[in-house]
């Protein structure tokens, strides 16, 4: 009796398997029979990356148009210019309660994600859909949240340097930020350490080095930058560049050329003058450079109108910042800008990791709070399936 019932769940299973493959290769001729397979491109760039992964078992050939560059850069287009950005709040605590929180705003989603590791920094922003993890004195590390690929990087002689000191227990030194992005012209991932070399008693003004994805090295860039940057606030990427605000009381927007590896003043910034290093920070909003200022109790955001060949600052908007205050502990720091959602939904938060996430409705100049304090950073990012 037991072999005939375990040959009976055999039989079956083996019946279930030989239907599912039976359905798979007629549902695969049938696509064969009716559409051409550019067309079936088309439709597939339109699916979310969580459906495309799954319908690359469907037949070789799908695998190979899902997996192609030249698929994978015609559906972050098509994303994103049919839909505004998604925000993760990427966390490394063990928590579980912190996660799987959801909030939707028009076609963009606001969500928690966890990744796990000891690394406690994240680089501003993302780029085609990868975000960028990394600690002073460990390995960084690449992650695309929608396929779950990630990628570890060598150390950098920026971090082997602070990883000794560390062991000696010697902590006198600033903490870098780190940048991340993509040289357009050739396509390849970089990682950037810009830091004042005077503060790691080294030569020269300041120090960079690049890391890059195609060789897996880092190395050294001559020259460096001439001016001395504002270490307070993040370097931020946006279309091939790399970009940081100087020191000094007439601040400039300093950019790095990802393809020349060059360094250049962006242009002038007339509002940046005479400024607290810690008052002023830059972001990316609506796929534009963006700077916000601390003026007196409001917040000022100026975005940055490339259009028509000249380059001018418009003042995107203007926030009270002795409303809810306590939300924001001082509005001696600026809110940090994360997206722009649904038209009119800016996403802001505290000025550290554990500050409130607070959506600003442009319209109505009101405040909603998202989430409650909880260790992680808020960074927006559009899904895709690349890898670097």
């Amino acid at each position: 009796m037991l072999k005939r019932d375990c040959s009976s769940v055999v039989g079956s299973e083996r019946e279930r398997d030989g239907s599912s493959l039976a359905l798979k290769r007629h549902c695969s001729s049938v696509v064969k029979l009716l559409l051409p397979h550019d067309v079936v491109g088309l439709i597939l760039e339109r699916l979310p990356v969580e459906s495309l992964l799954r319908f690359k078992c469907v037949s070789n050939q799908w695998k190979s148009t899902i997996e192609s560059q030249c698929f994978q850069e015609r559906q972050l287009i098509r994303r994103m210019e049919s839909r505004g950005p998604d925000v993760l709040v990427v966390s490394f605590a063990d928590d579980e309660d912190k996660y799987g929180r959801k909030a939707v705003f028009g076609s963009s989603i606001v969500s928690t994600f966890r990744f796990p590791t000891l690394h406690t920094l994240i680089c501003y922003g993302s780029c085609e859909g990868l975000i960028c993890i990394y600690c002073v004195y460990s390995p960084n590390i690449v992650v695309n949240p929608a396929t779950k690929w990630h990628r570890s990087c060598p150390l950098s002689n920026l971090q082997q340097f602070l990883d000794d000191k560390f062991e000696k227990k010697e902590y006198d030194f600033p903490t870098p930020k780190l940048a991340f992005g993509k040289d357009k012209l050739n396509g390849t991932y970089k990682q950037v350490w810009l830091y004042n070399s005077s503060e790691f008693r080294l030569d020269d003004v300041t120090t960079c080095e690049v890391f890059d994805f195609s060789n897996n090295a880092w190395r050294y860039v001559h020259p460096a930058s001439p001016y001395r940057i504002n270490d307070y606030q993040d370097p931020v990427y946006s279309d091939g560049s790399v970009h940081w605000l100087t020191e000094g009381k007439e601040s400039k927007i300093l950019s790095f050329h990802l393809h020349t590896e060059t360094f250049q003043v962006l242009c002038e910034a007339p509002f940046l003058r005479e400024r607290d290093p810690v008052g002023d920070s830059m972001c990316i909003l609506d796929n534009r450079l963006c700077v916000s200022e601390i003026n007196g109790p409001a917040q000022l955001i100026w975005s940055l109108d490339s259009s028509g060949g000249n380059k001018t600052w418009k003042k995107l908007c203007s926030i009270d910042l002795t409303v809810n205050i306590s939300w924001f502990f001082s509005f001696s720091y600026p809110l940090a800008p994360i997206a722009i959602m649904d038209g009119n939904k800016l996403l802001l938060q505290g000025r550290n990791s554990w500050g409130h996430r607070v959506i600003y409705d442009l319209h109505d100049k009101s405040y909603d709070l998202l989430f409650d304090p909880s260790t992680g950073y808020a960074v927006y990012y559009y899904q895709s399936l690349f890898s670097a």
